[in-house]
């Protein structure tokens, strides 16, 4: 074998090194330059493309950063402004300030609030327990602003509140405006504040976790899921909220727990509600199961140490609602997700997506959830609970438009045979229905187990519409509306 070579050969490996090194280099200096860009975006913040999200996942004990991505970048929070809402409240009632049971009042403009909301008439009564269920389940605008007025005596009064509680936690970033997070001027946040708000919820009111993660709400014979799918879906999911606006995108916080370690994840601006429980689900996965190239990545410190970015927030209303968009967002897309495929049954795309994501868990077992199997939650309103289904469903009379007609004889058998057949749920996108103040009086506290009745003909509320505050001084207080289409229009 001969180990020697002639002058030519010797000068075409030359001619090769020469030409292979140079490219070589050149990849080794992009690599390089592309994890410098990469590392510098997460820690600034800034955001790294057009069209762009916020991520953030957190340690919810040690505030230990894990990832993050535009974390620190100011953005429109939407309804997960609802947290600090019923953070405000649940503060208060852990003080001895207020009970669950203290009745609060629906006044006209808490009536005149856009979708999504429950829609009882003025002058019906709610416990704060109720309201705030209402609240985390249906994201009900209305009771947001009645858990405000009830509170505080006005929205601005309360929002002063929220702003104190907020600075008092370090949110540096976010200023509140109104109670339940629809578009108004300077009502923002970041991934950032929100992970260090979810954060204090679970370390200062640990005894009420109970309505971060309620699967669904039962009123009468109407019955609203979560909007957080990933209550369902799942496995350990235990909060918190969604949110959507034209201008901020689906938003998401959500938390899960497994081996008594609970982790927090903060999505903002996604384009879809799938998109963001997935995204959610898949940061929350890596988190449990450890990054094994997290050792080449620098320590990225705590939740509060993140440097907040001076800048406007993102406007994505383009985006989401405008005309390129096939099928424009809208605040309903929470509540009907059929094209999405994300109403919680085996084999819809979001719940195979989440399934790809457990190595070691059964597709069975995340298809099905830890909380998909347990009931709604029964709400009411007035002071005592119905005794009975009946009595339960004679509460949607206080709905703003009137009861809606039931259907008799044959053609009601026929409507509940044509809703069992097509999967209806009455409850998916129309407000929910409101309940008699005098209901009758019971210390009973399982829910009914009776069967909901078939959709409802839609029930007219033109004529019981409120009249509206429009101060324009006031802007957390925006004109009312009729229940649009879409989502209300992000300022």
């Amino acid at each position: 074998m001969r180990l020697t070579a002639t002058r030519g050969e010797l000068r075409k490996l030359t001619a090769v090194k020469q030409r292979v090194r140079p490219l070589y280099l050149r990849n080794v200096i992009r690599y390089a330059g592309l994890i410098g860009l990469t590392v510098a975006a997460i820690v600034s913040g800034a955001p790294t493309r057009a069209f762009a999200d916020a991520t953030l996942l957190i340690d919810a004990d040690t505030g230990k950063i894990l990832q993050a991505e535009n974390a620190a970048y100011p953005w429109y929070p939407a309804s997960t402004t609802k947290l600090m809402t019923a953070y405000v409240v649940l503060k208060k009632v852990k003080e001895g300030r207020l009970s669950l049971d203290t009745p609060f009042t629906v006044s006209a403009y808490a009536l005149s609030q856009p979708p999504t909301k429950m829609g009882f008439k003025v002058g019906t009564t709610v416990t704060v327990d109720n309201a705030l269920k209402m609240l985390m389940v249906k994201s009900a605008n209305d009771m947001a602003v009645v858990l405000a007025e009830g509170v505080s005596g006005s929205v601005e009064n309360f929002s002063t509140e929220m702003n104190a509680t907020a600075a008092r936690l370090g949110m540096t970033q976010t200023n509140f405006v109104n109670p339940h997070g629809l578009p108004a001027d300077n009502h923002i946040s970041s991934a950032r504040d929100l992970a260090m708000m979810a954060r204090a919820i679970f370390k200062d009111i640990p005894e009420y976790d109970y309505y971060w993660h309620l699967p669904g709400i039962k009123f009468g014979r109407r019955i609203v899921r979560n909007y957080n799918k990933l209550i369902d879906l799942y496995p350990g999911a235990d909060g918190m909220k969604t949110g959507f606006v034209c201008a901020s995108g689906f938003n998401l916080v959500a938390s899960a727990t497994r081996d008594n370690r609970r982790l927090i994840a903060v999505v903002l601006g996604a384009p879809s509600s799938a998109v963001r429980a997935y995204k959610a689900a898949k940061m929350l996965e890596q988190g449990f199961k450890g990054d094994k190239l997290s050792w080449l990545m620098p320590s990225l410190g705590t939740v509060d140490q993140l440097k907040p970015i001076v800048a406007e927030p993102p406007n994505l209303r383009e985006e989401m609602c405008g005309p390129k968009r096939k099928r424009p967002a809208a605040e309903d897309e929470e509540v009907d997700m059929s094209s999405a495929g994300e109403n919680g049954e085996p084999g819809s795309p979001l719940a195979f997506m989440l399934s790809s994501l457990h190595g070691t868990v059964k597709a069975s077992q995340v298809l099905a959830g830890a909380v998909a199997s347990l009931p709604p939650v029964e709400v009411f309103i007035g002071a005592f609970k119905p005794k009975t289904a009946q009595a339960a469903e004679a509460q949607e009379s206080q709905l703003a438009g009137g009861r809606p007609k039931k259907a008799k004889g044959k053609a009601k058998a026929k409507t509940k045979t044509a809703a069992a057949a097509t999967g209806d749920k009455s409850t998916d996108a129309k407000p929910e229905a409101a309940a008699k103040a005098d209901a009758a009086k019971t210390d009973a506290t399982k829910p009914d187990a009776a069967k909901p009745a078939a959709k409802p003909a839609a029930a007219k509320t033109a004529a019981a519409k409120p009249e509206a505050k429009t101060d324009a001084a006031k802007p957390a207080k925006p004109a009312a509306v009729a229940a649009p289409a879409t989502a209300p229009k992000a300022q």
